[in-house]
């Protein structure tokens, strides 16, 4: 341990920093996911429309509306995994003008001086986040790739009740919700992400981002004006998020 700490110049702050990131990170997932269950979120809420857009699209003849929504969804997470591309190469490109931006750094107001190699890590531990959104995103982009393989296979459009489809239509579903969790779980990739760039500039820096975007996560999924509108009925245009 004293031979990493020598050879990176990483003080114990920094140590302290980049593990709190990763439990606050963790933490957080499982607790969005624990509390999700328990209390309205907006994944949970989704869900619920989820099912119900599967329960209109089995009761259409005609379901190219369907297949154009599960096109709009799968251009976002199209999009964001794409754009994580672009971040990686930038990335990977910054390594071999380490030194230069080492300058840069050291040359900004309340920063601490650190070494090439601690640069190093920190790029590196950005490389680690963005590889993870970027598999987070693709997963999401078949998944929603196979429900639109699913809303293909549909059974035709039923005499009575819709709910006699109640298999399909749960799978189709379930499948969008997985799908939707990839996708969240790539959005908070990117929120950690910009809480792991501010490293940079100094480990406080860092371990304050990482409380302001786990409470920024926290009231967009469970406290926002969003998630009001979806729970409740009345609608007003007071506000918006």
């Amino acid at each position: 341990m004293p031979d990493v700490f020598s050879e990176f110049n990483i003080t114990g702050v920094d140590l302290f920093a980049l593990l709190f990131l990763a439990a606050v990170w963790v933490s957080y997932v499982a607790f969005a996911a624990r509390q999700g269950r328990r209390v309205p979120s907006l994944h949970s809420r989704m869900d619920m429309f989820r099912r119900e857009w599967m329960v209109r699209m089995i009761e259409r003849d005609n379901r190219m509306v369907d297949v154009n929504i599960m096109r709009n969804l799968t251009r976002s997470s199209q999009f964001f995994a794409s754009t994580t591309m672009l971040i990686l190469g930038a990335l990977i490109a910054l390594t071999g003008y380490v030194q230069q931006a080492l300058d840069v750094v050291s040359g900004l107001p309340f920063t601490v001086k650190g070494t090439a190699r601690l640069l190093e890590m920190k790029i590196l531990l950005l490389v680690v986040i963005f590889v993870y959104a970027f598999f987070k995103f693709t997963w999401a982009i078949r998944q929603l790739g196979f429900c639109s393989t699913l809303i293909g296979a549909a059974p035709k459009q039923p005499q009575d009740n819709a709910e006699q489809y109640a298999p399909v239509i749960n799978r189709i579903a379930r499948i969008t919700s997985y799908a939707g969790v990839n996708f969240n779980n790539g959005l908070r990739a990117y929120y950690f992400g910009m809480a792991a760039l501010s490293w940079f500039l100094h480990p406080w820096l860092m371990i304050v981002a990482t409380v302001w975007v786990a409470i920024i996560l926290y009231h967009r999924e469970f406290a926002s004006k969003t998630l009001n509108a979806l729970v409740h009925d009345d609608f007003s245009i007071r506000s918006r998020d």
